[in-house]
C-alpha cells in the first residue's frame, strides 16, 4: 500500500517495507567521487553575481579534486566556459540539462544495500515550488543512471540538505522543511520516520524545529547541525540578535545537548559561532554567513571563510580538532553565499 493511500485510509504505516535493507553512509566514509552542477544562470543569479558564482563553483571543484574525483554536470551552452574554469585533471565534465547549482538538493541520496548500491530520488520540487525546476527535478535520475546504480523511489518530497546522518542509524532533520505543507502535506513525524527507516536505515531521528519562510530551503539541517562522527555533532550559533536564526540556533543547541543517538548515548555537541562581519561587497540580506555548511571528502574538509579573522580562525581550529586526520581547506565562496547557499549545498557524495 502506498504511503499516500495509507494515510488517506487512516493506516499509520507510511511506507511498505519490502524486506530489503538500506543504509545511508556517513559523509566521512570513503567516496568514489563528488557530484556537482555548473548550472548558474543570469535569470536566477543576476548579471553582476553570475560570474562570481561560476568562479566559486570552480574553486570548490578544484579544491575537492585534490582529494577525490569530481564529476560536474554542465549545460551545453556553458561547456566551453566550464572547460576554461575546471582545469584539474581529476574533474570530469558531463553535459546535462540544469536549472541551477544545488546538487545536494537536486541529486540523489546514495545508500548501501546488502549486496549493491542504490540512490534515492526524493522528488525535488523547487523547495516547495519557490523556484522553477523543470530540469533540476530530473537530475537525481540522471546521476543515478550515470552512476549505474539501482534507483529507489520515495514518496517523500525533500532535499539532501535537510538530512544529516551519522551512518549508524541516527539522523538530524528539520521540521520546518520536511513537515512543510509545500512538500509533504498531511505527513506526520511517524510517516517520515517509517519511510526513512526503510530508505536510509534510520533508527532514530532527532527533530530540530528549523524556521520556515525566511530562506528558500525553509531551514535545511546542513546550515544548523552536522555530524563530525557518530556521537559528535557540530552546531552553528548565530550571535546577531537581529538575525532570524538568533533564537532558533539556541533552541537547537538545547535540543541537541539533551538528545541521544540510536545507540542511546548522549551527543557531544561542539559549537561554531557564525562570523560577525563579511566582506562588504557581498553583505546582503540573503548572505549565508555560517561555517556549518562544510563538506567532508576523502582526507579533507572543505569549509568557507568570510573575511572575519577571529571567527574564520576559530572555525578552522574547531574543524581541525574534530577532524584531526583530515586537511582543513578554507576557501572563499562569497558569490554562492550571497545567493543563500554554501559548499555543502553544491556537492553530493557518491560513496565507495
Amino acid at each position: 500500500m502506498s504511503g499516500a493511500l495509507s494515510r488517506l485510509l487512516g493506516d499509520s504505516a507510511a511506507f511498505e517495507d519490502d524486506g530489503r535493507r538500506w543504509s545511508m553512509p556517513e559523509e566521512g566514509d570513503p567516496h568514489r567521487r563528488t557530484w556537482m552542477a555548473f548550472g548558474a544562470s543570469e535569470n536566477v543569479w543576476g548579471r553582476h553575481l553570475l560570474p562570481q558564482v561560476q568562479h566559486d563553483l570552480a574553486r570548490i571543484a578544484q579544491t575537492i579534486a585534490r582529494f577525490e574525483p569530481v564529476t560536474v554536470l554542465v549545460r551545453p551552452e556553458d561547456f566551453d566556459l566550464a572547460c576554461r574554469l575546471f582545469t584539474a585533471a581529476n574533474i570530469q565534465l558531463v553535459v546535462a540539462p540544469l536549472d541551477d547549482i544545488w546538487m545536494r538538493d537536486t541529486g540523489p541520496v546514495f545508500v548501501h544495500g546488502d549486496k549493491n548500491m542504490a540512490a534515492v530520488d526524493f522528488n525535488f520540487n523547487g523547495w516547495g515550488g519557490k523556484q522553477k525546476a523543470r530540469q533540476d527535478r530530473k537530475v537525481a535520475d540522471f546521476v543515478t543512471r550515470s552512476a549505474t546504480v539501482e534507483s529507489l523511489p520515495a514518496e517523500l518530497v525533500l532535499e539532501g540538505g535537510a538530512i544529516e546522518v551519522d551512518g549508524r542509524g541516527t539522523a538530524i532533520i528539520t521540521e520546518s522543511c520536511v513537515l512543510n505543507n509545500n512538500r509533504n502535506p498531511g505527513w506526520k513525524k511517524q510517516d517520515v520516520e517509517d519511510e526513512l527507516r526503510y530508505l536510509l536505515g534510520l533508527e532514530k531521528i532527532i527533530w530540530l524545529p528549523g524556521i520556515a519562510g525566511y530562506d528558500i530551503t525553509d531551514g535545511h539541517t546542513d546550515f544548523y547541525a552536522r555530524f563530525a562522527r557518530p556521537g559528535v555533532v557540530v552546531a552553528g550559533l548565530d550571535n546577531d540578535p537581529d538575525s532570524y536564526d538568533y533564537e532558533v540556533t539556541r533552541t537547537h543547541l538545547d535540543i541537541l545537548r539533551s538528545a541521544t543517538d540510536a545507540s542511546g548515548r548522549p551527543l557531544q555537541v561542539e559549537v561554531i559561532e557564525g562570523p560577525s562581519q563579511v566582506r562588504p561587497r557581498y553583505d546582503c540580506e540573503d548572505f549565508a554567513a555560517g561555517y556549518i555548511n562544510f563538506y567532508v571528502c576523502n582526507h579533507a574538509v572543505i569549509a568557507p571563510e568570510f573575511g572575519d579573522p577571529r571567527t574564520d580562525s576559530a572555525a578552522h581550529a574547531t574543524l581541525q580538532r574534530l577532524f584531526p586526520d583530515r586537511y582543513i581547506a578554507q576557501i572563499s565562496i562569497d558569490g554562492i553565499a550571497a545567493g543563500g547557499g554554501g559548499i555543502h549545498c553544491t556537492t553530493q557524495q557518491e560513496p565507495v
